[in-house]
């Protein structure tokens, strides 16, 4: 008889001690971790509120293998749940100093447990990601469990906020499941997530790339787009959840949290912050922060198609989604990225509730030669469907240029917006005055004496006309002209007046939005 079932076999102090020498042994965990790198466990402890953390799983062990390995309890992931400032959350944390932090299947089996706890109980998961990928020793197994976890992932999506923070390296099957999840954060400098490595792909292509340059935090927040957020290090990660979860409902049958209404920072400001000259560019986010609470955004895929501001505020306390073109970038045009970019947010605030703010100048969608072949008409749908099959509260307001497309796809009334304002500087037209002259007029100035000065006094003629919010406030497309520091109480108003509103949809299995 071992000394294990011995201990077993004694009285109750004797599998009491037992007990506690068991779950010493699983604290443990695995061997020797990266430089300056945090532990699962102090991970978890470092997210949630101190001692609210309950471990599930703690005696798990790996499956055997046949190859007479040493099978650690916890099978390098710790799962369990506590809470995030008072509030309900599901965590698990991947253990690299265990297998290298690999899937296997009782590794799977705990986070898919999770995943299932998490939807019953109607609480966010967050997940710290830290593997090297599926378990090779265990074969099919491991790539079973991936499966099994992204399908919980979907069965999830829409229903609880699912975050993922990748801490080092998220490689093969690995990386599938945070891209599914809501929300990404990675660390510059030490995250990486990718489907196949440098080594891998220079042996089958003969192309060379480090990881940084083929899934580094800054790659994949700023180039590809399949991260949201860029932490300095593991504490700013955590951080960022925090921050990120006060905005966010615990579920989508709940309200996001309420807080005391914040200030204003001065809407008088906003009087002057469009140039007259069109244009002359100026930063969106003075407009917003001037509107709302305390001036505080928290951002989305900052570094990620930087043309489209999408971010997270507060309007009077209350969790609101906001979008706004950029004139600093591109002059805040639409395209490819910024399409998909703002539409995967509409939809995201969409499934829990959040109202929408949108803020537009926008000359329209992007043309050239690589956009048609890229897929703008198709890809830039994605936003026109989003919009168009949202139902939380839509507010709008059109700042400046709200040309062709744009018009149509920045939240206007057609796409079933609630209330849109418009500033006097708002100009909602097919097209810019240069544009319109040139194509309507053609033949006249060609054939005059001095087209330039017939020019001129067709396109003031067309911006008396054309060039001002005030033809769409007649058909009732604009609710409202507003001086622009009367913004944020108009709005403040128009989310008050929303804030029962009911939208029934046709029943239907789910909507094919245009992949």
């Amino acid at each position: 008889m071992t000394n294990e079932v011995a201990h077993v076999a004694g009285g109750t102090a004797e599998r009491i001690t037992d007990l506690g020498r068991r779950a010493e042994q699983a604290v443990l965990g695995g061997g020797a971790r990266r430089r300056g790198e945090f532990g699962a466990r102090e991970r978890i402890e470092r997210l949630v509120d101190k001692g609210s953390f309950s471990e599930t799983g703690l005696f798990v062990r790996a499956r055997p293998t046949g190859d007479g390995g040493r099978r650690p309890y916890g099978d390098g992931v710790v799962t369990g749940y506590g809470t995030v400032d008072g509030r309900r959350v599901c965590v698990f944390a991947q253990d690299s100093a265990v297998f290298g932090g690999s899937m296997g299947e009782a590794f799977g089996e705990k986070t898919v447990a999770l995943m299932d706890l998490a939807l019953k109980t109607g609480c966010p998961v967050v997940g710290l990601n830290d593997s090297g990928g599926a378990r090779i020793q265990e074969g099919v197994a491991s790539l079973a469990l991936y499966a099994e976890l992204v399908r919980r992932n979907v069965q999830a999506s829409g229903v609880i906020p699912q975050i993922s923070v990748v801490l080092g390296p998220c490689a093969g099957g690995a990386a599938y499941s945070p891209a599914i999840t809501d929300f990404t954060v990675m660390v510059d400098g030490a995250s990486h997530m990718f489907v196949t490595g440098p080594d891998v792909i220079e042996a089958v292509t003969g192309e060379r790339a480090t990881a940084e340059e083929l899934g580094g935090a800054r790659t994949s927040n700023a180039v590809n787009g399949n991260a949201h957020f860029l932490a300095a290090d593991e504490e700013d990660a955590l951080d960022v959840v925090r921050d990120l979860l006060s905005y966010l409902p615990a579920n989508n049958l709940e309200r996001p949290p309420e807080y005391a209404p914040g200030d204003a920072p001065g809407g008088d400001r906003l009087d002057c912050l469009v140039p007259d000259r069109l244009g002359q560019v100026y930063d969106m986010r003075e407009i917003l922060r001037a509107v709302v609470d305390d001036g505080e955004l928290l951002e989305v895929q900052e570094l990620f198609a930087p043309n489209i501001i999408c971010a997270l505020a507060r309007v009077e306390g209350q969790s609101v989604g906001v979008v706004a073109n950029q004139p600093l970038r591109a002059a805040g045009v639409l395209d490819i990225d910024a399409s998909e970019k703002a539409a995967r947010f509409v939809r995201f605030c969409d499934a829990f509730g959040i109202p929408l703010l949108t803020f537009t100048d926008v000359p329209g969608y992007l043309s050239g030669v690589r956009q048609e072949q890229g897929g703008i008409i198709r890809r830039g749908a994605k936003l026109l469907y989003a919009y168009a099959e949202a139902t939380v509260p839509k507010v709008t307001v059109v700042v400046r240029k709200a040309y062709g497309g744009g018009y149509a796809v920045m939240g206007s009334k057609h796409l079933g917006a609630d209330i849109n304002l418009a500033w006097p500087t708002a100009r909602i037209a097919v097209m810019g005055a240069e544009g319109a002259v040139g194509v309507l007029h053609r033949r006249e100035l060609a054939a005059a004496d001095d087209p330039e000065a017939l020019r001129a006094r067709l396109v003031a003629t067309y911006e008396r006309t054309h060039g001002t919010p005030y033809l769409a406030a007649e058909r009732g497309y604009v609710d409202a002209v507003i001086a622009p520091r009367d913004t944020r109480d108009h709005i403040c108003r128009a989310l008050r007046a929303l804030r029962g509103k009911r939208a029934p949809l046709p029943q239907r299995r789910h909507g094919n939005i245009p992949l």
